[in-house]
């Protein structure tokens, strides 16, 4: 099995355009290679820099030393994380240019919609487990988030 190398300057330039281009996710995949960069909105509570998901045995991972780390330790947040109930994108507001469900501030009630989860072309409600005041939001319109990603502190 050959060892391969790469340049870091390639992971650089994967990074400005994932920032360049507003891209959640960019992967590179050549012979021996394969790299996948992934942007975590600056309004999460995870770091904002690109993070290499993997990479050939025997070459160390590496990211941009220019970019900033925004980390907000979970146990500092108080409140309930509302988790995504699958993978999909996630829509704050019924239709391009509404309101959004809630903002910050917002007192909810039980069962009421913050936000959809479009997956398969299906939108499925993601509802308030209890009533509460909304104390941040952890993801951004139109943005693919995982399973049991948190979406937003529910204090």
């Amino acid at each position: 099995m050959s060892k391969t190398t790469y340049d870091t300057s390639l992971v650089e330039d994967l990074a400005k355009l994932i920032n360049e281009h507003e891209l959640a996710e960019i992967e590179y995949d050549t012979e021996g290679l394969r790299l996948r960069v992934t942007r975590i909105p600056s309004s999460g509570f995870l770091p904002s820099a690109p993070v290499i998901a993997s990479a050939p045995a025997g070459v160390a991972p590496a990211t941009p030393s220019s970019v900033a780390q925004n980390v907000q330790p979970e146990a500092e947040m108080k409140g309930e994380a509302i988790k995504s109930p699958m993978v999909g994108v996630v829509y704050t507001a019924p239709e391009p240019n509404a309101a959004p469900y809630v903002s910050v501030g917002d007192t909810v009630s039980a069962d009421q919609t913050l936000f959809l989860v479009e997956a398969m072309k299906t939108f499925n409600p993601v509802k308030a487990p209890r009533s509460g005041k909304v104390v941040r939001i952890l993801v951004t319109d139109r943005s693919p988030v995982e399973y049991d990603q948190p979406l937003l502190i529910l204090e």
